[in-house]
Order: C-alpha cells, then structure tokens, then sequence
C-alpha cells in the first residue's frame, strides 16, 4: 500500500521543480505619476567627469508627453552654452531599493544617442564598489549596439554563460581591472540602440537580479512577448527565451557581491567613457567638448529618453525594496525553502526515493 504522506511530498517537490520562476508585479512607474518615486541627483557630474549639470526636480527636461502619457528625460536641445560651462542633463534613482530576487522590465520607445551622448539606464547598491553594479543599457556617441555589464569588487568573473550573445568583451567584473570595464556582453543587434533603435519604436529590456545568476533579456518593439506587452501582473523566465547576456552564480557568487540595488536613468555628456578620444573618434569627428557641448544646441535633438513604464517585480509578489525587507535575499530563498521543507517532510517518513532528485 503507498505512503500517501510520501505520495504528496513527492508530488509537492515535483511540482516545484518543475516550475519555472515566476514574479508578480510589485512596482509600477508609468503614466502621471511616473516621476514620483524617483530621487533627482541636482548635482554637476561628478561622478564620471561629464562636462553636464543635472538638473532637479521640476525642470522641463523631464516630463509626462501629454500625447503619448509617456516620460522625456533629455539634454537641454535648446540654450546656449558658453565656453567653461556644462550642458543640462538628467539623471534619476528610484527612491526604492531592490533585493535579489527581483526583476525589472522597461519598456522605451527611444534611447538617447548623438555624438558627445553618454546614456544608461543601470542599477547600483548605495556604496559602490560595494554591493556592485549592473549595466543593462549604455551606449556612447553614435554606437549601434548596447553593452551591458556588471561592476563589482575583485573575484567576480562571467564562467559558462547561457546567452545568445557571442560578443563577449571582458569576462573580469572588478571595477579595478582595465579602468573599470566591468564584464562587458555587447548586443549583436543594432536595433538595440540608438537610431535604429529609435525607426523601430524602441523596445523592451529585462533584467532579472536572483541568486542563480543575472540575466538580461532586449525584445525589439515586433518580437515583445506577448505576457509584457499584455502588462501582465506576472512573468515567468521560462518564457523569455535566452538572454541575450548571463552571467551565473558559478563565476560570481550573487550574494556575496550584490545587496539591494537603486534604478538608475542617466545622460552624461563626454566625460571618462564617450569623451575618451580613442573613443570618440570611433564614430564621431571633431572634439567632444568644444564641437559639441557649447556647440549647437540642435545636435541634442535626439538626446531623450521615451520611456512607457518600468515595472519591477518580486518572486511570488513577495515585496522586494529594501526598506520592507527583512535582509538582503532572504525573500529570494523561499522557494527553495518550500522545496526543502517538502524533501525533509518526506525524508521523516522513509522517502529514501527523494535522494534521486
């Protein structure tokens, strides 16, 4: 006669392994309120050596389209700027922070591009190089394709990744290696940034932050899985297909190097990365400063972003910010814990079976 009790414990732990890891919306940042729970850095930059003034809140460069109810975050396209001065510009962090576990999803119609343009929408722990980083779009000048990235201290590498990206730049994350590159993945398609990205209306970027690994997942606006374009209260990663970049936890413990991260959208001007002349005349001409920043203001045109929503979720809808959370990827160990209690439960009755799982 079978053990019923084994018989449901198994059952329990079959079911749970075969389930993929689904999150339930926890945050939405769309429409009117959009820039409600965002900090403004209202600062120069003195963070990358841009040669730009971020703005604070209540300036017109950023604002709710009034025809598309969508949010503009953009360089000043339209003053003057004399010699010795910086151009205004913006940059944002959500007020809340998110745990391992989470995921986060924006959807833009256009990124920021141009030369002299240094745009990101990443996320960052509060004491960098502590906690880390992770890019999941950045690009300079006029570029054609996103990189994506991760910033930590030293011990952390991208091993054995599962990912359709075969443009692997530097797999050593430590800020202190080459300048700070970081493990970087560029994105093969040139629907990713910039002008193309713009004649294709934009598109969709996940990053998902949990103890197995990072992963980032870019869905031109044509090829958006139907469970995001619907604005599903859920998503499932076994859904999403392949990342385009991955980095596991096999090369680089998540949370031994990762605490709660802060959103971050930013546009710089030159500064360390697109002002670098190496780089700069990669894809532009002339100097960065001088031709561009107190140069006409026009070459800004195409310096916004146009972002319909970012939408953050948990694994199980558990609340993920870091102010109602109890410590740093606890909520992420539920499942297995879940998992666990039924292995033992079975365990206690003789389950010697369970071993093969």
């Amino acid at each position: 006669m079978p053990n019923l009790a084994l018989l449901v414990a198994l059952s329990v732990v079959a079911c749970e392994l075969a389930a993929g890891t689904t999150y339930e919306m926890i945050k939405e940042y769309a429409g009117s309120g959009f820039f409600d729970d965002w900090d403004y850095y209202d600062n120069y930059d003195n963070l990358t050596n841009g040669d730009a003034i971020f703005v604070g809140s209540g300036s017109d460069l950023t604002y709710i389209d009034s025809t598309t109810n969508r949010a503009i975050m953009k360089v000043d396209n339209t003053s003057t700027v004399a010699y010795n001065y910086k151009r205004d510009t913006v940059r944002i962090a959500s007020k809340d922070r998110y745990e391992v576990g989470s995921i986060w999803i924006a959807d833009m119609y256009h990124v920021p591009y141009g030369c002299s343009v240094w745009p990101a929408w990443w996320s960052q722990a509060p004491d960098w190089p502590t906690g880390g980083e992770i890019d999941t779009f950045e690009g300079v000048n006029l570029v054609t394709m996103n990189q994506m990235a991760l910033h930590t201290e030293s011990g952390c590498k991208q091993v054995d990744p599962v990912q359709s990206s075969t443009l692997i730049n530097t797999t050593d994350c430590d800020y202190e290696v080459d300048d700070n590159d970081g493990c970087v993945v560029t994105d093969p398609s040139t629907a990713s940034y910039g002008a193309k990205f713009a004649a294709a209306e934009g598109g969709v970027f996940v990053t998902e932050f949990a103890e197995t690994g990072i992963s980032i997942w870019f869905f031109s606006r044509s090829s958006v899985p139907s469970s995001i374009s619907s604005n599903s209260s859920t998503i499932d990663t076994d859904n999403l297909g392949t990342p385009v970049a991955n980095w596991p936890k096999g090369g680089c413990d998540i949370d031994t190097y990762f605490t709660a991260q802060n959103l971050i959208f930013d546009i710089t001007l030159c500064g360390d990365f697109a002002g670098t002349a190496s780089i700069f005349n990669e894809t532009c001409t002339g100097t960065c400063y001088t031709d561009y920043v107190i140069g006409n203001a026009s070459y800004y045109d195409t310096a916004y972003f146009d972002v319909a929503s970012v939408r953050v979720y948990g694994v199980n809808g558990t609340d993920t910010t870091a102010s109602s959370s109890s410590s740093s990827g606890a909520m992420s160990n539920n499942l297995w814990d879940s998992r666990t209690a039924a292995v033992l439960a079975a365990a206690a009755l003789g389950a010697t079976a369970l071993l093969a799982i």
